[in-house]
């Protein structure tokens, strides 16, 4: 799994969204904009993460295993089942 540079920090968070209310648009492909990190950090439940870079690679996240989201690279997300979830955006 990918790793957050050492150099970026915090500036915002989604609010905790389930398999309920994931907004749809995190459900396709989307990306961050140039300079912007992102961190899925799962409370409860498992969460299907495609990315979409030079190789598509797909990764269950859990607890204990968040997501990191490169600037500018495609990606979406897939609930498994009952999940609670958000997102911390870095610069």
């Amino acid at each position: 799994m990918k790793k957050l540079p050492e150099n970026v920090s915090p500036y915002k968070r989604t609010p905790e969204f389930n398999e309920t209310t994931v907004p749809s648009g995190l459900l396709k492909a989307h990306q961050t904009k140039e300079d912007v990190w992102g961190k899925i950090v799962i409370l409860e439940g498992k969460l299907q993460y495609t990315i979409s870079g030079p190789e598509i690679e797909i990764l269950t996240l859990t607890e204990n295993n968040y997501g990191v989201v490169e600037p500018t690279v495609l990606h979406k997300v897939k609930p498994l089942g009952k999940v609670r979830f958000y997102v911390e955006f870095y610069r």
